[in-house]
């Protein structure tokens, strides 16, 4: 059965509330349960075009377990326009990054890894997901308010939290497709067929992935430092579908069955009815992902292939300084790398000052 229904998330200067869509789907048996969302970021559309060609697929084969969907989870950022470009990154009220602001507080690792230390596997679940709960309810009723953009993460966060699995859709800015993989979920991460991937580690920063995966991998960890081997419960990722600005309906097809072919192996539909065809799947450790900055500003012709290898030395961009025309100035600069990479975003502007975010690579790649 598919219900649409709306989620509350703020309220516009006007009291108008600020609603997003929000599609349940409910399971036909014992899966795991599953939460996934797109655009928290305005500008990053393609998530919404996965979103309904997996819904196509949910018709066409019922999942096993609940699934929660919520295409345009940001009212605010999908809105926030200037011209033809779609800001909607950034609250622009605090400046906070819309994918910064959920929450979890690691306090309560210690006390709870002691009290359940030797109860079973489903009692510890249970009762760390309630503590969560009550976690999160303390943080929504501080005496203090929130602000705009933690109504709408807590909102937001409250769906994910009751999920197995969750999945947060998005893309860059001229992207490749790419992964965050947590370390101990690179096994599974293989089955979204995606080329790329960055492996991180437990920590938190207010991202929705780290919301979901972190409380449960650091809680492992916990029990770990006990003696006491625990699995990590919830698997989340972070998927960089493509480039901003953009919307591909048939190659969201692809995306979306990639995350079939892993929600498969989760027990989503045991006959397993999706196939990928393999590809070379190409990873590093989330601190060999490096970010390459302008040396100066000026305009770029970006030259590096993005998802292709680029050897050390071969020319990354040009930088082109038109302002000395008619000079004898220099006029061109090319960039470089001192490492063997592979480019997997760069920066939507020609025009750049120094110091910009150029591009972001792989180094020091494995094959996942």
């Amino acid at each position: 059965m598919i219900k649409t229904t709306t989620v509350k998330v703020g309220e516009q200067p006007t009291g108008v509330p600020m609603e997003v869509p929000v599609i349940k789907i409910q399971g036909q048996g014992n899966g795991p349960r599953v939460y996934i969302q797109a655009n928290i970021h305005g500008a990053e559309v393609q998530g919404n075009a996965v979103i309904y060609q997996l819904l196509e697929f949910f018709r066409q084969y019922p999942p096993q377990g609940d699934v929660v969907m919520v295409p345009q989870a940001n009212p605010l950022g999908i809105n926030q326009k200037s011209g033809e470009f779609t800001l909607g990154r950034f609250d622009p009220v605090t400046g906070t990054n819309w994918n910064r602001q959920y929450h979890f507080d690691s306090s309560l690792l210690e006390p709870f890894s002691q009290q359940y230390l030797d109860a079973d596997e489903a009692v510890i679940r249970d009762a760390f997901r309630e503590r969560l709960r009550e976690q999160f309810y303390e943080r929504q009723s501080s005496p203090w308010g929130l602000t705009c953009g933690q109504h709408l993460a807590m909102n937001l966060q409250e769906m994910a939290m009751e999920a197995d699995i969750v999945l947060d859709l998005h893309t860059g800015p001229i992207s490749a497709r790419h992964l965050y993989v947590p370390e101990y979920a690179r096994e599974r991460a293989r089955h979204f067929n995606i080329p790329l991937n960055i492996l991180i580690p437990s920590d938190f920063d207010g991202a929705l992935d780290e919301a979901s995966f972190s409380p449960w991998w650091q809680l492992s960890q916990q029990f770990a430092k006990h003696g006491r081997k625990l699995p990590v419960m919830v698997d989340a990722f972070t998927l960089e579908l493509g480039s901003q600005e953009l919307l591909d309906v048939n190659a969201a097809e692809r995306d979306a069955l990639g995350i079939c072919n892993y929600l498969q192996h989760q027990g989503m539909w045991p006959d397993k009815p999706f196939n990928c065809d393999p590809i070379s799947l190409y990873a590093c450790d989330l601190s060999d992902y490096k970010a390459y900055h302008s040396p100066a500003g000026g305009q770029v012709e970006y030259q590096a292939l993005l998802n292709q290898p680029l050897a050390a030395g071969k020319p990354l961009a040009t930088l082109w300084h038109f302002n000395t025309l008619g000079s004898e100035s220099c006029l061109s600069r090319e960039l470089t790398l001192p490492c063997d990479s592979i480019p997997v975003l760069h920066f939507a502007s020609a025009s750049v000052q120094q110091g910009t975010e150029l591009y972001k690579v792989l180094t020091n790649t494995f094959m996942l």
